[in-house]
């Protein structure tokens, strides 16, 4: 009858329901946004104190959360990738390594690479190496008591550690690398072809500092539709959970607050890892002098990701057979890159397994 309402089709109906639902969740996505101020996004979550400056680079003593009676004894050095910012191990409260390592009684230390400008530029490897990590060696053993201390190095932040273990190996006492590229020949991943092939010298010689911009857009187009448009259609799932949405968005303050880069320490990256494969041919040289992973003869920890597409297990796994010391250990997540910092069971599982093993050592 021409009085009744006509039924909708049932394709109809479910596209106008799942409208509905987007629109529900882009008004509590407004209303979330509304009550998130900057404090909110807060990162590098566990107290700290600055205990040495060096220009923009400065070493963090996070505080103890548990007694001294029950510290481990031999403090902990973390070196972290000159292409990112370190807070990635400290992003926030319920997602932090570094708290993980201080929950277990670990005394942890950090150095900070702040933000490098154009008077940076000429900056090499060997400054980060023989400058800036030795003296925060020197430092750490000034405080406790001149003995050699236990170093953490992260992704890139690991070949500079490996390069600082193989030249003053009377420094450290245990090694552990995490998401550390070794074989650079290994991979396929978009990364991996770009540093193969891209000219450093062209980036280098027209640019002097590498922009912060463009190492983010390396990362991004590794996978760029997931990267660039899948996860911030995902990104409606939790405009209505504000932890969630606050994950979402401190990630995202990570990823776009990659620093420059300096130039020359860019140029020696590139050509002597990624196009030479000179650290584990004992070709590379800093400083003059040439690193012989050989002479790492310290106790080895090497912690990898199974399905890290930046650093490939396939670059990780090699490091036991060209390191010195007869006591090495690999241990491996079944997770990304990112997800050995903020993963669930990484965070449950990764600090114990850190403490324990430096313990027995």
């Amino acid at each position: 009858m021409s009085g009744q309402p006509r039924s909708v089709p049932a394709g109809v109906a479910e596209a106008l329901s799942s409208q509905r639902e987007i629109v529900r969740q882009l008004r509590a996505g407004v209303e979330q946004f509304a009550g998130i101020d900057r404090d909110d996004l807060d990162t590098g979550v566990s107290p700290k104190t600055v205990v040495h400056r060096d220009g923009k680079v400065a070493l963090y003593r996070f505080d103890p959360r548990i007694g001294e009676d029950e510290r481990h004894p031999v403090p902990v050095l973390i070196v972290y990738a000159v292409f990112n910012r370190w807070w990635m191990m400290d992003i926030a409260e319920d997602r932090s390594l570094i708290r993980g390592l201080l929950d277990q009684g670990l005394d942890v230390y950090l150095l900070d690479w702040g933000h490098p400008d154009r008077g940076d530029r000429y900056l090499q490897l060997s400054d980060y190496i023989d400058g800036y990590v030795r003296d925060a060696v020197d430092v750490l053993r000034d405080r406790h008591g001149d003995e050699p201390v236990n170093m953490i190095g992260v992704c890139q932040g690991g070949v500079t550690s490996l390069c600082y273990a193989a030249l003053y190996p009377h420094d450290v006492r245990n090694l552990i690398t995490m998401v550390t590229p070794v074989d650079f020949a290994q991979g396929t991943e978009i990364v991996a072809q770009w540093g193969r092939s891209a000219d450093p010298d062209v980036a280098v010689d027209a640019l002097g500092m590498i922009p912060g911009e463009l190492v983010s857009l390396g990362f991004l187009m590794r996978s760029p539709f997931e990267r660039n448009l899948v996860k911030y259609l995902g990104m409606l799932d939790v405009l209505d959970d504000r932890e969630r949405l606050l994950s979402f968005l401190r990630m995202e303050k990570w990823i776009f607050d990659t620093p420059d880069v300096p130039g020359e320490t860019y140029r020696q990256w590139m050509t002597d890892c990624y196009r030479g494969n000179k650290l584990i041919a004992g070709e590379m040289h800093i400083g003059g002098r040439r690193v012989d992973l050989h002479n790492v003869t310290m106790p080895v920890l090497n912690i990898y990701a199974e399905r890290d597409d930046l650093i490939p297990p396939a670059s990780s796994r090699p490091l036991g057979d060209h390191v010195g010391t007869d006591d090495y250990t690999a241990r491996s997540f079944d997770v990304g890159h990112i997800g050995m910092y903020v993963s669930g069971r990484v965070q449950r599982d990764l600090p114990t397994a850190v403490a324990n093993w430096l313990r027995d050592r």
